[in-house]
């Protein structure tokens, strides 16, 4: 099965690479862009054996202890298919 994990910065994180891409976008003519936030995307394909409850946990593990950082940023996943 294929999961999708979106991790974003908490409300209230300043976000640098953020405001460098709203720089670009405001200098290529795009001036009504008021703000922009970077987060990041991670696929994870996980056995198909598992039923969601299970995958809902070791995906929620996953975020807690590797892939976010959960001091400063929110994660939130789904499940989109059977591989």
């Amino acid at each position: 099965m294929i999961a999708r994990v979106y991790i974003t910065l908490k409300e209230g994180v300043l976000d640098p690479q953020g405001k460098t891409v709203q720089k670009s976008l405001h200098s290529i003519g795009f001036q009504d862009v008021s703000d922009v936030r970077v987060g990041k995307y991670i696929e994870v394909t996980l056995p198909d054996s598992l039923n969601k409850a299970e995958a809902d946990k070791k995906l929620k593990q996953m975020c807690e202890k590797l892939l976010a950082n959960t001091i400063i940023e929110n994660y939130s996943f789904n499940i989109v298919a059977k591989t």
